[in-house]
């Protein structure tokens, strides 16, 4: 008698994180390095603290309304794939191969580069190690996150969560630091007037970027405990908190710096906190944009290779890539494939230091594209799909999913 393949439940990811695990992801994501980087540029383009915070909080709300759209497809289609998942169901499999595709060879690896490279300036400040120092600490990240991935998702998740805390630790450290200073009153000089509608759109795409990344709670929609709804309540917490510690950090920066300090610094948390510790202070700043980076490069490594795995299992040429380690947890040789990807992108960053943002900058608008995808699965699937059950609906559809397209 024939044996059958096993089937993705059998060989596949298990129900192993909880709501705590899940959240300290998403937000490992999403809480990168921009948010010591962007304000700046936000500040620039609007000018006015009201209008500075509005943006701030207008990207919490644009997120909360696509994690609302997220939210349903990941309780109703929970799989290790994801937003690939979901394009194949929605679209077909061309749509799906296309899309991870991408993912695997360029944007995914290209992040972990990106990261990994933002990790080695900062680590190379710290540990000078020559010429060549940024990219040796940014292929010791790759191989070290990519072998802690290997070990297995408990450990994973225990390294992520204490990343997750020590990078809150940090952020109040900054929010104290702006709010212990007098004022923005010695800033000097006047905050710039803004752009308009113009000033606004652009300032919107730096708030936007900075709060880039929820969506890859999709790729960890199938290991979190306690059900569909549990997937709701991790994004949407995760998006609150998120919001939060911007808004936060934004009146700190406004508080210590003014709008017009804000606008003229390339790196706002740095002379934040130079203003408030002196020398320490630029110390603790570099190992908290250390701290904050590596949780990001983590969790994106992690998501990545959920992604490679279900490519692997739907297409027979890539077939080797649907492998589950049973006793770790991990989709092992996925991730190889994606460390190796990423380490040759490091390379390229080495020899070419503009390659990588080349590469990022030419894939963006496919990631729009496929992310505005996301938003009409909604409404493909509900009508291919009436009878699927749906734990969780998008409240006041379709106007909140046409809002979020």
């Amino acid at each position: 008698m024939r044996k059958e393949k096993p089937s993705i439940v059998e060989r596949g990811p298990k129900h192993v994180l909880s709501l705590l695990d899940a959240t300290a992801i998403i937000v490992g994501i999403v809480v990168g390095a921009g948010i010591f980087r962007l304000p700046s540029l936000v500040a620039l383009n609007l000018g006015s603290d009201l209008a500075i915070m509005g943006a701030w909080l207008l990207g919490g709300v644009i997120s909360f309304i696509g994690a609302l759209c997220f939210a349903e497809l990941m309780s109703s289609y929970a799989d290790a794939g994801g937003e690939y998942h979901v394009l194949n169901r929605a679209f077909g499999r061309n749509v799906g191969f296309m899309f991870a595709w991408a993912r695997m060879t360029v944007v995914q690896t290209g992040s972990i580069a990106l990261l990994a490279y933002i990790f080695g300036d900062y680590g190379a400040g710290l540990l000078p190690l020559g010429p060549h120092g940024a990219a040796i600490c940014a292929a010791a990240l790759i191989v070290l996150l990519t072998a802690l991935n290997l070990s297995g998702i408990r450990e994973t998740k225990g390294v992520q969560n204490l990343l997750f805390a020590l990078t809150l630790l940090g952020l109040l450290v900054v929010i104290v630091a702006g709010l212990s200073l007098d004022g923005a009153e010695d800033a000097g000089g006047a905050a710039p007037s803004g752009g308009g509608l113009s000033g606004f759109g652009m300032a919107m795409v730096f708030v936007l970027l900075t709060y880039g990344g929820w969506n890859e709670s999709a790729y960890i929609s199938a290991e979190i405990r306690g059900g569909p709804r549990r997937i709701v309540a991790a994004l949407l917490l995760s998006i609150g908190v998120i919001t939060l510690l911007y808004l936060a950090i934004n009146v700190a920066y406004l508080h210590g710096l003014g709008a017009a300090g804000m606008s003229r610094s390339s790196a706002v948390a740095g002379e934040l906190m130079a203003a408030a510790f002196g020398p320490v202070g630029e110390i603790l700043m570099t190992v908290l944009v250390l701290l904050v980076v590596a949780a990001s490069a983590n969790v994106t490594i992690l998501t990545g290779a959920r992604t490679n795995f279900a490519l692997g299992r739907d297409f027979a040429l890539f077939n080797g890539l649907y492998h589950w380690d049973e006793a770790r947890g991990a989709p092992s040789r996925a991730l190889l494939l994606q460390g190796a990807i990423a380490l040759g992108l490091v390379l390229l960053g080495a020899l070419n230091r503009k390659g990588i943002e080349t590469v990022i900058d030419y894939l963006a608008p496919v990631f729009w594209f496929f992310f505005l995808l996301m938003g009409i699965s909604v409404f493909v699937l509900r009508r291919r799909d009436p009878d699927r059950p749906r734990p969780f609906t998008v409240p006041l559809y379709p106007l909140t999913t046409l809002l979020f397209c």
